[in-house]
């Protein structure tokens, strides 16, 4: 370490890196800043955030930079920081914390606590100076370092009844089962909030939120609602118009600041990107629209291009801000985009992109034009080559010469800074979207791609005593593994199958399931721990269900063991997921839309869902037949097995004992078919398979 950096320049987290230069004197998480901070009697400073987090850029700049700011913190307070995305155990209680005592939460996160971790103040950004009703850095050190002198007794009584009220959060009880009429409540919720002009839910900010959609799919293919999937159509069509897409390099920003997804928060996250390839995949699935599977290529292109790794797996973000201003490498003004095109490409996208002169989007903050524009799409292109007199198709190679030309003069550009560390959680569920776009879109690439990753994810984050792993930079793997990571790995490894039917796959789920529910199941209650029992201790062992920016470990980890119950014919799985619902019951009752994926654990396990077993050589035109017949169509409450080759054959035999006598009829390719635990007569023939998963053929 030089004498320039502070501890942190001996980390691997690209967020802790960005602060190892900060005169602010930062210990990262561990024993030693305790010991310190208990030695020295000083209260700790923890903060908290992640690497493409724009206030925290901002707090950082103001206060983190500053050296007034600096030496008064390093006089008050042994200062930690903490990367959100490396220790989401630790975000999770400490976020917990700061909505008890402030009503809300956030990023950067900023915690005062002492030297036994044992919080007493909380708030999210913080100016330097003081500011209309916000505390400035350089009035709050003072006070707090005066209560923390004069006013010990005080912090004891609100330490104490937070790791009291923290404690009763953290033990969820049995409910009375769910049944279908949740998901019916979550659906009736989700149409009230439905946004009918811009789709989407609610209003400004506005979020994605794909697994609310993959619910309504699931509730539309069970009612036959054609709202539901209108509501799903209307936002894929909204968002994909809109500035929340990378109109020219590809991709999903963060999410809209706006209701109108123009105005994004420019930070791009790996899961968002898994998140939107499985629901638009799914909606392709369904109505075959080519404008989705489009969107699924799109966004296959910008993951493979600018977040893998060498090593096969996916880096984690990249920011919002270059050049310490957000959204810079994104947006265009007039004169560059005339700069770069000819004058009858500039002529189309003017139109198709909706540039102006004066900029298309006005600063948040003064409400005044900025000059510059996002490019985003209002009508189709079908409307502008009738306005401007073009055939369709010359108008489809104008724009996407136009759009080529602005990728690369963008490419000259000073880049935003990528968070190049590499999770397990993250990647398991980019491969699950991968596996699954490539089994639907027909694409053996995504298919590659997807086992290449999780190739690595199985070679480095797993190591010979099947012991797994959070995070990868550097050739370094750290961290032991969360709920999270154990539950997005099963789910790929699952998908995975199903686009292979390599048993590996299969039975490594289970196994790794075993380990799951050996170190993280509660014993008491029901439902899984974020944390392993051998992981380090903090102020409560939670346990969550609420879907936020991702799906909850839980809710993850619900749907895998019904899978894998159906897979393997264990009904002790499917009694696990069964005690995951109800220990979530009352809260999930209170809010059913907060906890959409789980619901979609209810869809399958209440709802009509079917055991596929083929029976034939791989490579025959009959079972290809039959395969291609399933996956064409929209059955999301099933599992598919193959007996194929003599190896496949006798490894699933083994793995799921009850399809031992599932052989081929009459030396024909055969579909064994099971729906809703009663089984059907064998059929070789495709209309007929079709028919019992309730298709009708065409």
């Amino acid at each position: 370490m030089d004498l320039t950096s502070n501890r942190l320049a001996n980390e691997k987290s690209p967020y802790l890196l960005q602060h190892a230069k900060n005169p602010v004197d930062w210990y990262p998480w561990g024993d030693e800043a305790f010991e310190v901070a208990a030695r020295e009697n000083k209260p700790i400073f923890l903060s908290i955030g992640y690497s493409t987090c724009h206030w925290c850029h901002v707090m950082a700049h103001e206060s983190f930079e500053d050296e007034e700011v600096a030496r008064q913190m390093n006089d008050v307070f042994i200062n930690i920081k903490v990367d959100r995305e490396e220790r989401p155990d630790i975000d999770s209680v400490y976020m917990e914390v700061a909505q008890m005592i402030t009503g809300g939460g956030g990023w950067p996160l900023t915690i005062i606590m002492t030297p036994d971790k044992m919080p007493f103040y909380a708030a999210t950004y913080i100016p330097k100076e003081s500011r209309y009703d916000r505390l400035g850095m350089k009035d709050l050190i003072p006070r707090l370092k005066e209560i923390w002198e004069t006013d010990k007794s005080n912090i004891n009584d609100v330490t104490n009844r937070i790791v009291q009220s923290l404690s009763e959060s953290g033990g969820s009880v049995k409910g009375e089962p769910l049944t279908l009429d949740e998901v019916n409540l979550a659906y009736k919720h989700l149409s009230q909030r439905f946004d009918e002009e811009r789709g989407g839910f609610g209003k400004a900010p506005k979020f994605p939120s794909p697994h609310n959609l993959l619910l309504l799919l699931r509730y539309w293919k069970r009612t036959e609602d054609e709202r539901a999937l209108l509501m799903v159509e209307k936002t894929l069509t909204e968002m994909r118009k809109g500035g929340l897409f990378d109109q020219i390099g590809f991709g999903f920003h963060r999410y809209s600041t706006d209701s109108e997804w123009l105005l994004p928060h420019f930070e791009k996250m790996l899961y968002d990107q898994a998140s939107l390839m499985m629901v638009y995949t799914e909606a392709y699935q369904i109505t075959k629209k080519q404008e989705y599977a489009n969107v699924v290529t799109e966004i296959f292109e910008y993951v493979t291009r600018d977040m893998l790794s060498p090593e096969g797996a996916f880096y984690s973000a990249e920011n919002a801000d270059s050049e310490g201003e957000e959204g810079k490498f994104y947006t265009w003004s007039y004169s560059e985009i005339q700069d770069v095109l000819s004058e009858e490409e500039f002529k189309v996208i003017l139109h198709f992109y909706n540039i102006r002169k004066d900029g298309n989007f006005k600063d948040e903050a003064t409400r005044r034009e900025t000059g510059l524009n996002i490019p985003h799409i209002k009508v189709t292109a079908s409307k502008i080559a009738d306005s401007l007199d073009v055939e369709q198709d010359a108008l489809y190679t104008i724009i996407e010469n136009a759009r080529h030309k602005l990728f690369s003069r963008r490419a000259t550009r000073i880049r935003p800074s990528r968070d190049d560390k590499i999770l397990t959680d993250w990647n398991g569920f980019m491969v699950a979207a991968l596996a699954k776009a490539g089994v639907v879109l027909g694409d053996v690439k995504f298919i590659e791609v997807a086992e290449r990753a999780l190739g690595f994810l199985l070679e480095t984050m797993l190591d010979d005593k099947r012991q797994l792993f959070h995070r990868y930079k550097e050739e370094d793997v750290a961290i032991a593994a969360f709920l999270d990571d154990y539950a997005y790995l099963i789910w790929a490894l699952l998908e995975t199958y199903e686009a292979t039917f390599k048993p590996e796959y299969l039975e490594l789920a289970q196994d790794l399931t075993s380990d799951l529910i050996e170190n993280f199941w509660d014993e008491k209650n029901g439902g899984f721990f974020f944390t392993s029992s051998h992981s380090e201790e903090l102020l409560v062992r939670k346990k969550d269900a609420y879907d936020g920016a991702i799906p909850s470990g839980n809710s993850i980890a619900s749907l895998n063991l019904v899978r894998l119950a159906r897979y393997l014919g264990n009904s002790q799985l499917e009694e696990k997921a069964a005690d995951t619902l109800r220990v979530f019951s009352r809260i999930i009752q209170r809010s059913p839309s907060s906890f959409s994926m789980m619901l979609t654990t209810l869809e399958f396990t209440e709802g009509k869902s079917y055991e596929i077993v083929i029976a034939g050589n791989p490579d025959a035109p009959d079972t290809q037949q039959l395969l291609e017949a399933i996956r064409a169509n929209y059955v999301p409450n099933k599992v598919v097995l193959l007996k194929g080759t003599k190896r496949q054959s006798e490894e699933i035999s083994r793995l799921a004992p009850f399809t031992k006598y599932h052989q081929t009829v009459g030396g024909k390719s055969t579909a064994h078919v099971c729906v809703n635990y009663n089984c059907k007569l064998p059929t070789s023939d495709v209309t007929q398979l079709l028919k019992l998963l309730g298709i009708e053929s065409e």
